[in-house]
């Protein structure tokens, strides 16, 4: 599971390619819809823009998940019905799985001491 498709600013992670890799199952998981003409301007910045927009078309669909706040996924290695299963099975505090809620307290534990929410 993980929380958005881009790292560090404008890493990106292309999620065919880790399933592929690794043979386990990859949620991408997001808060918000992406806007696609922002993140193309802003990839247009680095040299190689042309194979990170290539790893972001390359995650495939965007799915709303209807929660008590709606998030959106992308998929790859998993069927859309497990993989709502899963994101509404983990998702019991907050609008993210729990997975990603304490992944974002321990680093913001690590970097600052303390968790700022939003988690």
């Amino acid at each position: 599971m993980l929380d958005g498709i881009t790292f560090g600013g404008f890493n990106v992670v292309n999620i065919q390619k880790i399933y592929k890799a690794t043979k386990v199952p990859v949620i991408v998981v997001m808060r918000k819809f992406p806007n696609f003409k922002k993140i193309k301007n802003a990839l247009k910045r680095f040299d190689d823009w042309e194979a990170r927009w290539k790893d972001v078309l390359d995650a495939g669909e965007i799915y709303e998940i209807r929660n008590d706040e709606n998030i959106y996924i992308q998929i790859s290695g998993i069927d859309l019905v497990d993989a709502e299963k899963i994101v509404k099975r983990s998702t019991t505090r907050s609008a993210i799985p729990e997975p990603l809620r304490v992944s974002h307290i321990i680093a913001a534990g690590v970097v600052t001491g303390e968790s700022k929410g939003n988690a």
